[in-house]
């Protein structure tokens, strides 16, 4: 199998796999709730968290006042 055709297979896997989560996902309803109060937690820290990083990174490469 050339490295092409291995790349192309786990594509496919990864997404067969994918597709099949977000079918158990979207016709379970304590699954659905399970992932929607994860997602809300995720958004809730991250966002916040990515902010303040990239900010704090800004003001660091404006360097010292003149």
């Amino acid at each position: 199998m050339t490295r092409s055709t291995a790349r192309v297979v786990a594509n496919v896997v990864m997404v067969t796999a994918g597709l099949a989560a977000a079918y158990a996902i979207v016709t379970t309803p304590p699954l659905r709730r399970f992932v929607a109060i994860a997602a809300r937690r995720w958004l809730g820290a991250g966002v916040p968290v990515y902010l303040l990083s990239e900010t704090h990174r800004a003001w660091v490469e404006s360097g010292p006042r003149a």
